[in-house]
């Protein structure tokens, strides 16, 4: 083996281009020679990756990190050090060693002059000598993909020859092996592409539209890359080009279960992941179960539409969807109305009839004439939309896009006495009946709408006017910088940020508000308007000229939180909705100023009411443990059911927002990262947060993850219990914080000590236990034994399910020097038992 070892490496050591791209009967390739295609894009030759299997791949040849896009033997290695790829007898490309045949092309040949040539589209091809028409090849690498789909390639069936083309990955990412995961065309009734694990469908593409696939609205608007799909008597088939031809881009199926499109990137020499699937939990094949549809917008995150109402209500509440929904009534094929669902991804379609022949008021009666048919669509959506697809089975696999995103029409029948339901998932009536009202109704709200902005806006000017000619003096100019605008964008959302095969660089609209409007709403920032104050700012109540009461967060100058800060924000925010998590309702940026304007919290931030002695009686137990749970939710939808999946990073008390009814709202993203589909950790030099509420990972090597913000929210729910802060990672005096108290008490049988005085008599011993318990286990002091928010979520709304017994929590020891300072203004070191922590930026 020794001697086998030595060998290939030499062979490896002294590799000869050869000077062409061709090979023929004879002029093999040799192990220690390659080919490169004609513009030297790409080359092809052997190779190993470190565990002496040779195999004949082509990579990119101008990329100095080889990235193979081709593999011929992934499964039949050649284990000694002899290789020769040339042409046999049988006139196929054949891949010997001593021991005889290893791969062949495997074509029916009957013409001895061949050749096999590299071209520079990455496709190795079989044709006869001095004949170069693409229709006369016999056999190319491009009808034996292995993990990769280059531009040009066939993803689907040829009908003619029935060569089918798919995608499988690698064993592992060192392993060509065939492995467990394929992207594979089903064209069976409407034609989608599956994503699978063996027999396990994981992923699927939805149908193509005309213009997309329906389950892929990323593909909308995309001007680099040219989409092709093709399903006629020869074909069905997905294909792409680039409209750039020297930009290199491909599409990957990887060992890990995650479709990936690469691009790469000159200047920076690196692969850009461009979009991936699956990307929420909304992509995960049948989430929802039958006639359920998935929103990754909304939490939780599936819904049922009208008509219909969860099987299983006790799992649903769980947020377990796998059972579906069902008809809340028998339907009547007479008298069945259907209900209109925008945005959608087309359920799965194996089981669906197409008519092309058919428009879709045809389509719509066919339809309603078959008892069975349980929802409809057009076939194609381009051009007012053509064709006909009914749905006689249950509807599977249903998600709804936002109105910018895409997604199309899809119509589900419903019994006609089901039409006054409230909708869950944007739907609307497609009967005639009530179209009269419907348009008179529009044209007088029309009209009012009209009137009165006319009047709101001669208002503001008016009051505008007398603010100017009066108390308002600033330095600088009010006025928007149309420059600095222009220069700044408001926000751009970045490959890293949110994955989508789409143009990356494309602004998110926000409303804008003048600084003079906010001036006016908050009487000129005045201290009587003033709600609170933090590490970047002050934040002031507003009364906008139509009455509306919004709070505005002014960010300070010598602040820390600069414009990369502001656009984190306004990104993440923008992009949630959630009943637990603040509203945005616009910016200002100007010369000088940068502004937030969000929704008004009545009862301001959660640490003015649990902290003061006083206030801290208006929360009895019922409320401090709705207020636990809306922060889990919110925390849930962040960490999982959103489309973007995010970290907080600074979750604490002043960060919790209460409105009228004291439901909590997670607030302040300005230092909240985004994590891609199966990222779990990321790292930083620069640790941002608030001492008392940072895991012991997070402070002391700057890893954070979800089970970081998990151990923000076990302090959180210990100080909501308490009515006591943690006070940093020491208290005074050498004794223990609230975790390390809260520890005794546990350990000593006396977690109920730890309850808030001012809560009075009315609780449930239990229920307090539970959430001791709870915020034990989120704060053990390894991230791996911490729970995720799902299983907090369920273990705070089920007495039934059991808790593990907690271990020793992070940063409860007794303070080990005499001052440890905080500043939000100055980096600085902070030692605990020898290990230095640096760049600790506290808030």
């Amino acid at each position: 083996m020794k001697t086998t070892i030595f060998i290939l490496s030499i062979f490896f050591s002294i590799t000869f281009i050869l000077a062409t791209d061709t090979i023929t009967s004879t002029k093999p390739l040799n192990i220690n020679q390659t080919l490169v295609s004609k513009s030297e894009v790409f080359e092809l030759g052997f190779f190993d990756l470190g565990d002496n299997n040779l195999y004949i791949g082509i990579w990119y040849k101008q990329i100095q990190k080889r990235t193979y896009v081709w593999v011929a033997n992934r499964d039949t290695p050649i284990t000694s050090s002899y290789g020769k790829l040339t042409i046999g007898e049988n006139h196929n490309i054949v891949l010997v060693n001593e021991a005889g045949l290893v791969w062949s092309s495997n074509s029916s040949v009957s013409n001895a002059k061949v050749v096999a040539q590299l071209l520079d589209s990455g496709n190795f091809v079989l044709r006869m000598e001095g004949d170069e028409d693409v229709e006369n090849y016999m056999w190319q690498s491009f009808d034996d993909p292995t993990d990769t789909l280059l531009p040009g390639m066939k993803l689907g069936w040829d009908r003619k020859t029935g060569v089918n083309r798919f995608l499988r990955s690698w064993k592992t990412n060192t392993d060509p092996g065939s492995g467990d995961y394929s992207f594979k065309m089903n064209i069976d009734g409407f034609p989608e592409v599956y994503l699978t694990s063996g027999k396990r469908t994981v992923y699927r593409s939805g149908p193509w539209n005309g213009r997309r696939f329906s389950g892929v609205p990323e593909m909308k608007g995309v001007s680099e890359i040219v989409f092709e799909f093709q399903n006629n008597s020869d074909e069905v088939l997905y294909s792409f080009e680039m409209s750039n031809h020297s930009v290199y881009s491909r599409l990957v199926m990887s060992a890990s279960g995650k479709l990936e499109r690469f691009t790469w990137i000159e200047s920076s020499g690196t692969w850009t992941e461009y979009w991936f699937a699956p990307r929420d939990v909304c992509d995960d094949y049948k989430k929802c179960g039958p006639f359920g549809v998935c929103n990754a917008n909304a939490s939780p995150v599936c819904e049922c539409m009208k008509g219909f109402r969860p099987k299983n209500q006790q799992a649903w509440d769980l947020r377990d969807g796998s059972d579906g929904c069902g008809r809340t009534s028998v339907l009547d094929c007479g008298s069945d109305e259907f209900s209109l669902l925008k945005n959608m991804k087309l359920p799965e379609s194996s089981k669906a009839v197409v008519d092309r022949s058919m428009n879709l008021s045809s389509c719509a009666a066919s339809c309603k004439r078959n008892c069975s048919c349980a929802a409809y669509a057009s076939m194609d959506i381009t051009e007012g939309g053509s064709g006909c697809v009914i749905w006689a089975v249950d509807l599977l696999d249903m998600r709804q896009y936002a109105d910018s995103e895409g997604g199309q029409d899809l119509y589900v029948r419903v019994a006609a006495s089901d039409l006054d339901q409230s909708p869950t998932t944007g739907t609307s009536t497609s009967g005639s009946s009530s179209n009269v009202g419907k348009i008179v109704g529009i044209t007088v709200s029309t009209c009012a709408v009209i009137i009165i902005l006319l009047v709101v806006l001669y208002l503001r000017r008016k009051k505008i006017q007398r603010l100017r000619n009066s108390s308002i003096h600033r330095k600088g100019q009010y006025e928007r910088s149309q420059d600095y605008l222009m220069s700044e964008r408001i926000i751009v959302q970045s490959k890293k940020e949110y994955s989508g095969e789409t143009k990356i660089a494309d602004d998110l609209e926000l409303p804008l508000f003048d600084f003079s409007t906010l001036a006016i709403a908050t009487n000129n920032f005045s201290d009587e308007n003033k709600l609170g104050q933090g590490g970047f700012g002050c934040v002031y109540k507003g009364i906008l000229m139509e009455g509306e009461i919004i709070a505005v967060k002014r960010l300070s100058r010598t602040s820390g939180q600069g414009i990369e800060e502001l656009k984190n924000e306004v990104l993440l925010i923008a992009k949630l909705q959630h009943r637990n998590l603040v509203r945005l309702l616009g910016c200002c940026i100007e010369v000088e100023e940068k502004l937030l304007v969000y929704e008004y919290m009545e009862h301001k931030s959660l640490n003015t009411i649990l902290f003061d002695k006083e206030k801290s009686a208006w929360l009895n137990w019922q409320k401090r443990f709705d207020i636990i749970s809306g922060i889990a939710r919110g925390l849930l939808y962040l960490h999982q059911d959103s489309r973007l999946r995010i970290i907080h990073r600074d979750l604490k008390a002043s960060n919790v927002l209460l409105d009228t009814e004291m439901t909590p709202k997670i607030s302040d993203f300005g230092m909240a990262r985004i994590f891609g589909g199966d990222q779990t950790e990321a790292e930083t030099k620069k640790v941002v947060g608030t001492h008392g509420y940072m895991s012991p990972e997070y402070a002391m090597d700057g890893l954070f993850s979800i089970k970081s913000d998990v151990f923000s929210f076990g302090v959180l729910v210990l100080e909501i219990v308490s009515g006591k802060k943690n006070r940093g990672f020491y208290y005074a005096s050498n004794q223990l914080n609230l975790l390390g108290h809260t520890w005794n008490l546990w350990t000593q049988g006396k977690a109920l000590e730890l309850l808030d005085e001012s809560i009075g008599a009315e609780f449930s011993n239990d229920e307090v236990l539970r959430c001791i318990q709870i915020g034990l286990l989120c704060v053990q002091e390894h991230a791996e034994d911490r729970p995720n928010m799902s299983k907090v979520l369920l273990m705070l709304s089920s007495d039934a399910v059991n808790l593990p017994q907690p271990k020793y929590p992070g940063f409860c020891l007794g303070k080990r020097h005499s001052e440890i300072e905080s500043s939000s203004k100055h980096d600085e070191s902070l030692t605990i038992n020898g290990v230095t922590v640096t760049i600790l930026d506290g808030r």
